[in-house]
């Protein structure tokens, strides 16, 4: 089940169905989704990835998913999973333009750090960002991650594989 999680200026808690518009919007905006999986997809394409948090993610309870909003609105988006890319949970974090700059996004990523380490247990937490995402590589490096190795992605661009121990 996916906890709720509050910050200074965050409020971290499971989306409700209400939110898809948002959610939608939210992916829609390439600023913010070129860094996020395999890049910018169609509407039709984050309608059907919404309707899946519920239909797989909640109902079986697969990992934690998160709708980040300050202030009542949705800012962002967050998550903690196993993957095999790095055998391990990975954390993954996104905010809307209009939140960049602000340091929500450290503060978002010490929320989804923390309850990996304090809630799940882990000793070590992972992060995979495009090479060229220099904001989101600083964060983590301000936060203690360390360089892993790349991964060459099929396009050719580049992945980092970043992690943090407890």
């Amino acid at each position: 089940m996916t906890p709720t999680l509050r910050t200074e200026r965050l409020l971290l808690e499971p989306y409700a169905p209400e939110d898809e518009e948002d959610f939608v919007a939210l992916f829609q905006d390439t600023r913010m989704s070129r860094w996020m999986g395999d890049g910018p997809s169609t509407e039709e394409e984050d309608r059907a990835l919404f309707g899946r948090v519920f239909t797989k993610v909640y109902a079986q309870d697969l990992f934690a998913v998160w709708a980040v909003r300050r202030d009542g609105r949705l800012v962002g988006h967050a998550e903690i999973k196993r993957t095999d890319t790095v055998d391990g949970h990975e954390i993954i974090y996104a905010l809307a333009p209009t939140a960049w700059g602000s340091g929500l996004g450290t503060e978002l990523a010490r929320a989804v750090v923390a309850h990996g380490f304090d809630t799940l247990g882990l000793d070590e937490v992972h992060a995979t960002v495009a090479a060229a995402n220099e904001a989101s590589l600083n964060l983590l490096d301000r936060m203690g991650f360390a360089y892993v190795r790349d991964i060459e992605e099929d396009d050719g661009s580049t992945t980092r594989v970043l992690t943090l121990s407890r």
